[in-house]
């Protein structure tokens, strides 16, 4: 079920920061608590291959996501302690060393399940029995909540497809737009560019000058 303008769900999962402390994080509580966006993003596996490159890439963009007042959180079914031990593991060597934001370690996917983002796929045999033929890991879930604790963007990528963080600002962008001016923000839409109101007037003229 589509989350897009709905409350994220109120669910406190263990999380670990960077020094490797044990926490608890409400991703709901903590957009509303701090009056900040959240970015969640889920990844299928530590210590695996396209999933590096994304926790870094959010890493390297993180003072981006600071300056609009929007909180990073990484997420994954393993334990904090493979988490621990994933940021111990130096760049050079497949590891996430240097990544400072909350890693959720959602183990018994409580969180996840409710998502529907695990890889839980069944088959049936020659007999007509279920067996499980899925990963049991998440896909590339991504969550954009707002100050409120509601949900304005979710996407999900198959496992092999890593993400743009490009796009990602440029949503928070123009929802904050949205939130600040009432305009609408048509296809392609960056910051500085204009925007328009939601009538027929204001998108016949846009059109007519795009």
């Amino acid at each position: 079920m589509a989350l897009v303008g709905r409350k994220f769900p109120n669910v406190t999962v263990d999380a670990i920061s960077k020094s490797g402390e044990n926490l608890r994080i409400n991703v709901l509580e903590e957009a509303v608590k701090n009056q900040s966006k959240v970015l969640l993003f889920w990844y299928p596996k530590d210590f695996t291959f396209v999933c590096p490159t994304e926790l870094h890439a959010f890493q390297a963009a993180l003072e981006e996501f600071r300056n609009r007042n929007t909180m990073v959180i990484g997420a994954s079914c393993d334990t904090n302690e493979v988490h621990f031990a994933w940021l111990s593991t130096p760049k050079n060597m497949g590891g996430i060393e240097g990544v400072t934001y909350p890693l959720l370690a959602d183990t018994h996917r409580q969180l996840a399940n409710i998502l529907g983002i695990v890889d839980q796929d069944f088959e049936y045999d020659e007999e007509g029995n279920e067996t499980f033929s899925g990963s049991n890991v998440t896909y590339r879930a991504t969550y954009l909540i707002d100050e409120e604790g509601k949900v304005f963007h979710e996407s999900v990528n198959d496992m092999p497809l890593g993400r743009n963080v490009a796009e990602y600002l440029r949503l928070i962008d123009a929802y904050t737009h949205v939130q600040k001016y009432g305009e609408v923000c048509p296809a392609n839409w960056q910051e500085g560019k204009a925007a328009m109101n939601a009538n027929r007037t204001a998108t016949a003229e846009y059109l007519s000058q795009n």
